[in-house]
């Protein structure tokens, strides 16, 4: 016999949010009693019950207001702080972050994948930061390395909508997913975009506003809509100008600097 629709709906649902229905309720309750507490207070309670429902390498530091959809599918390395409003969806390949990885404020990683794509996953590497409100959809697999920096409002998207038939909307047309890597030292400019099917070359650094549609060979500098190389760092970068600044404090000591320096 079949299900009714609203079952098969809520069942659906279900499915989209974690691995079951007892883990569904498990990580909705401890969501909804500690997901607001403010302050350390919150950051303590959340780093040890939120070791019940996904998978945590160390301690995890989570500020109040994150929301994770299929928990067991995130893997959070040693020392890996999510800001406030983050929004984690690792349904169904998963979601990993490496150690000391800063995700910033309104920040987005999603993979929700409905149409069985063998590639879904996003996969951040160490010492990343990832500036307020980058979107990253996974769709395709995003693969990014070590010591990777996004300005804010940047978007890695690895899916793209066919649109060939001007005649069918282009909901019913399908998509493609070739995903994305970033290598190592990699930074993006604020509001940058990042197409699918792109690779950018270890140490590359693209400008704030430009939209790669295409790979960059490493040490690349490239700005613009599309985004054109206009140089190299192994040639020299340009001066700097006015003083520089360093900074090496562990996550765990430098929350609130974190909260307000953007590189």
């Amino acid at each position: 016999m079949s299900r009714l629709p609203w079952v098969e709906a809520l069942d659906l649902y279900i499915r989209s949010q974690s691995t079951g229905w007892g883990a569904y309720f498990l990580e909705q309750a401890l969501m909804a009693l500690l997901g607001g507490l403010p302050g350390l207070l919150g950051i303590a309670l959340r780093g040890v019950a939120y070791r019940l429902i996904l998978n945590a390498r160390g301690f995890p530091y989570i500020a109040r207001g994150v929301r994770l959809a299929q928990p067991r599918r995130i893997t959070l390395g040693r020392g890996v702080y999510l800001d406030e409003e983050v929004y984690l969806h690792a349904c169904p390949n998963g979601i990993t972050i490496g150690d000391g990885t800063v995700i910033m404020h309104g920040s987005v990683l999603h993979v929700y994948n409905f149409r069985g794509l063998p590639k879904a996953g996003i996969s951040i590497g160490r010492k990343c930061f990832l500036g307020e409100y980058t979107v990253i959809r996974g769709q395709g697999g995003v693969i990014i390395g070590d010591f990777v920096y996004t300005g804010p409002m940047v978007q890695i998207l690895a899916v793209n909508h066919v649109f060939q038939d001007p005649h069918r909307p282009m909901a019913e047309q399908g998509i493609t997913a070739q995903g994305i890597t970033i290598e190592d030292d990699v930074w993006l400019g604020g509001g940058a975009i990042v197409l699918d099917g792109v690779r950018i070359g270890r140490g590359a650094v693209v400008g704030a506003g430009a939209v790669v549609t295409q790979d960059l060979p490493p040490y690349a500098i490239a700005v613009g809509v599309p985004a054109r190389v206009i140089g190299s760092r192994l040639e020299g970068a340009p001066p700097v100008e006015g003083p520089v600044f360093h900074g090496g404090l562990p996550v765990a000591q430098s929350l609130v600097l974190a909260r307000k320096e953007v590189p």
